[in-house]
C-alpha cells in the first residue's frame, strides 16, 4: 500500500520540527499510540511502536530513522507487523499562506501472516486503519498546536 498524506500546519517548519523532535510527548498526544519507545528524532535511532487503530487488532512495528535533516526531512525503514519505507517532508506553505505543509509518504506491506490475510481478504479494512492513524494523528497534532498559538496554555504537552 503506497500512500501520500499532506497536511497544512499553522506553524512554520522550525516550530513544527521543535515540537516533533521532543519524542517524549508522543504518547501524551496520541492515546492510540499504546507503546512508544524512542530516544530522539535523529538518524540511527530506532523507535518501537504499538498502535491501536479502530480495527480489531493492534499493529506493532519498529521505525529505523535512516536520514534526518532538520527542519525538513525524515526517511525511515519500517519493520514488524508492517514493513516498508516512509518519509516526512516539511515545507513552507508559501508566500500567500502562513505555516507549513507536512507530506507523509509511505510504501508499506503486511509483515506477518495474519495481517497479510487481512490485507488480502479485507484490504479496505487495512487501508482504513492506516489512513485513520495518519489522519487522526495529524488532526490531533494540529488541534494541540492551534491551542498553543491561541494562548490558552493547553500546549502540545498537555494531556
Amino acid at each position: 500500500m503506497t500512500t501520500i498524506h499532506r497536511y497544512a500546519l499553522p506553524l512554520g517548519c522550525d516550530e513544527v520540527w521543535a515540537l516533533i523532535s521532543d519524542v517524549r510527548n508522543y504518547r501524551r498526544w496520541w492515546s492510540w499510540l499504546r507503546v512508544f519507545e524512542a530516544t530522539s528524532l535523529e538518524a540511527g535511532d530506532e523507535w518501537h511502536c504499538e498502535v491501536q487503530p479502530p480495527v480489531p487488532y493492534p499493529v506493532r512495528f519498529d521505525v529505523a530513522l535512516e536520514l534526518v535533516r532538520a527542519p525538513s526531512f525524515v526517511q525511515a525503514r519500517v519493520g514488524g507487523d508492517v514493513e516498508g519505507r516512509a518519509t516526512l517532508t516539511l515545507e513552507a506553505a508559501g508566500d500567500t499562506a502562513p505555516g507549513s505543509v507536512a507530506t507523509l509518504r509511505s510504501s508499506l506491506a503486511p509483515g506477518n501472516p495474519a495481517l497479510r490475510l487481512v490485507a488480502r481478504v479485507a484490504f479496505p479494512v487495512a487501508r482504513f486503519g492506516h489512513d485513520w492513524v495518519m489522519d487522526a494523528g495529524a488532526r490531533q497534532f494540529i488541534a494541540r498546536v492551534t491551542r498553543t498559538t491561541s494562548g490558552d496554555g493547553a500546549g502540545p504537552a498537555a494531556a
